[in-house]
Parts: C-alpha cells; structure tokens; sequence
C-alpha cells in the first residue's frame, strides 16, 4: 500500500525466499505452521495507521462509559458469568477492513472489536522474521514507541501480573490439536508461561492446579485462551465452572470477551464503523437489504454470517432471537496490495495490552490479513497465493517524506 515499497518487494521476490522466511518462521516455532502465512507483509501508510490507531482509542473510549457496561451485562451468557471483572480488558483487538472512500483514498472500516487475547507471541516473532529475511530493517512494526525489549516487558506484565510464569497458564481447549498452537509454544518460549488444556486443570476447594514434571503445581492467574463457543459446541466437560468463587486471577476475562465483541456494534458512533442494529430494534428493515449482512452475535470465526440477506431471512428468526443478531451494513474492501496476478484486500488488526495499573490500553503490533476471496476465511482463499497472515510495516515520517510516499494507491 506504499507504492514504491510495493514495487521493490515485488520485483525482488522469489518463490525460493518465501521458503527461507516460511524455514526461519518454522525453525523459531519449533513446530509445523497450519494457517497460511503469505507471501508478503504489509506496508501501511503512515496516514492510514494514524486513521486507524485514533479510531480504535476513540471506540474504545465510547465503550468505557457506564452506560454500555450496563448495557452489555445481558451480553454475558448466565453460565459463563466469572466473578473477578475488574475495570478493563486486558486484551483489545480492532479489526479495520481497508477500503477506499468517496475521493478514493485509503480509509478504515470497523469489522470488529474484541475483548480478548490474539497472537502477540507469534505475530512478534512472524513480524521480526519479515524483518529479517526480506531485509526491511529501516521499517517498523511495534507501535507506541514500544521497542523489542519493552514490547516483551509489556507483554510479561499483562500476562503474569506479579505472579512467577510457573503458577500462571495459557488456557486452551485441546492445545495440541489448535492451528495457533505456534503461538502457544512461542508465549512460553518468550515469557515461559507453560500451556495446559483446560480439561487437566484439578480444582481444589477454591483453587485450580495442574500437573506438570510429576508434581502439582498452583495457579495464581490464568492467561485466558479459551473460545466459550467452541467449548458449549464441543460440549467439553470441566473440573471447575467459570462461575466458582476461586483464588485465582483472569489475564482475559471471559466477561470482556462478550463485553467487547460484535455486540458493541450497535452502539459505537464514528466515521470508522459500520452502522449496526439489533434485529428486534428495527422498526422497518432497510430498503436496499443488498447493502447489509446478517450477523449472529454469539458466533466465532464468522460462522453463521448471511451475506445476501432477504426479508424472509430476516423474518425466518424467531422473536425471542432476535435480540441475537445484527443488521450491518456492508462492508467493501478495496483492492489494495498489488500480487503477480490480482490485488489482494487487506484487514488490518490494531492488538491492544492493558495490564493493571495503567490507566489506558497501548498499542503493540498490526496483524495483516490478506484476501482474495469473498471473504477473509480460509474457506474463500483455498489455492490462493499471496494470501493468509502477514505482519504490517509502516515508515518513519521522516522515510515518508524522503521517498515522497503520499501517493497511498498501490
């Protein structure tokens, strides 16, 4: 998206470095990778970040106030409401589709913002890989003025709090069999936090343990992988229940996960996001239903999402359902990043930490997605090249304006 960026990267591409990257990738894993991880990262303008990164701090802000913490109390399933909130989220992700606007410039669009963790672990070292092996050392990837060293320093303390990496856990549901199990093994390489499934956690009396190297050990704080709905599809079977008074602490709640999810969208006021309504608030539905899709609210990874919705979709939900779904207006991802054969679009992911004692959340790095299919999912890239995650880089102002970089078309 920065043209002479672009025209360099491509013209001294080969399919033999996408290897070395995808070995050197593996290699600090120490394990295969079972997402597509694309050809290329992603040169951000210095203008379209600034767009994002002040839309997601302006959004994020409409979603402290108390009016939407009262309001999306009934977001929060009854079986799954944890005591121990706290005041904020440790983890924001926004989501940004790139598209163009009315003069045809590079702009933002809200697709989501998510109240839980992402890859920082993996996405971290995806991001020093490109560095590395596509030799992009005079561009940057951490945000907020966050360095390699206190990127990782950030990264310890919202995750541990105070507590020893061995008395916390990343929690997840059959850790071996996840595609992000990269990031799990990389967050205890970089942070020694250790990853245990969330079905061998032995409750007792208030407190949770797990084994490990014979012994048992006790948990002081839990680094919260878990996605509720695959647990309620899987119909996993727990030792504990989230709703237990325990002695343990949440580095994730699951209340921000529903809190901050496609539920907000409703209420969020901005140029940047989409307009949104509940289904059951809507007093006549729009008359170019074309320009809409239908959401479920308590979906993940974009299931159950209509694209082409028709009244009798709309009318087919039940009443005491429609409270669960959304109306949102469309969203048109531009063509942005030139391949060897078509454009690819672009979601950018703004990843947000927000430990205790910090009065607000810092942005750490962008998690590009790169598109040709109708969609983002895998489901609408299969044998695509040039596709799947990829870090984002952005230029110094003073690179910027040296290679006289305004020109944001390519």
């Amino acid at each position: 998206m920065i043209p002479y960026l672009r025209e360099q990267f491509n013209a001294r591409f080969s399919v033999a470095a996408y290897q070395r990257f995808l070995r050197s990738l593996e290699t600090a894993v120490g394990a295969p990778i079972e997402f597509r991880v694309c050809e290329t990262p992603v040169f951000v303008p210095t203008e379209l970040l600034t767009e994002m990164h002040q839309a997601a701090i302006e959004m994020i802000n409409q979603l402290r106030a108390p009016s939407y913490l009262a309001a999306s109390d009934r977001a929060i399933p009854a079986a799954f409401r944890a005591p121990g909130e706290g005041t904020h989220p440790h983890f924001i992700q926004v989501d940004f589709a790139v598209t163009r606007d009315e003069n045809g410039k590079l702009a933002p669009k809200l697709v989501e913002l998510q109240g839980c963790a992402s890859i920082y672990a993996f996405q971290f070292i995806l991001s020093q890989a490109s560095q590395r092996e596509y030799e992009l050392g005079g561009l940057g990837y951490l945000l907020d003025g966050l360095t390699e060293e206190s990127f990782l320093d950030l990264f310890r303390r919202t995750v541990l709090g105070s507590d020893a990496p061995e008395q916390v856990i990343l929690m997840e549901i059959d850790p071996e069999t996840q595609k992000t199990r990269p990031d799990f093994l990389l967050t205890e390489k970089l942070i020694g936090v250790p990853t245990v499934a969330i079905t061998d956690l032995v409750r007792r009396g208030r407190r949770l343990c797990y084994r490990r190297g014979g012994r048992e050990i006790e948990i002081h704080r839990l680094y919260n992988r878990v996605i509720v709905d695959e647990l309620v599809r899987k119909r996993v079977r727990l030792g504990f229940d989230f709703r237990d008074e325990l002695e343990v602490e949440w580095a994730g709640h699951p209340n921000w996960f529903f809190r901050l999810s496609k539920f907000s969208l409703p209420f969020l006021k901005h140029p940047a996001a989409p307009r949104a309504s509940f289904l059951h608030e809507l007093t006549e539905y729009p008359e170019r239903l074309d320009e809409f899709v239908l959401k479920p609210l308590f979906s993940f990874a974009g299931s159950g999402v209509k694209v082409n919705v028709t009244r009798a979709d709309l009318e087919a939900i039940p009443e005491a359902e429609r409270g669960d779904y959304l109306l949102q207006e469309k969203i048109t991802y531009a063509p942005a990043v030139v391949t060897p054969d078509e454009p690819s679009k672009v979601e950018a992911r703004l990843m947000f930490f927000w430990p205790e004692g910090e009065a607000d959340p810092m942005a750490t790095m962008m998690l590009m997605r790169l598109s040709k299919g109708a969609m983002m999912g895998v489901d609408f890239n299969k044998n695509k090249e040039w596709v799947g995650s990829a870090a984002g880089f952005y230029e110094s102002r003073e690179n910027a304006d040296d290679a006289d970089a305004a020109d944001t078309h390519g």
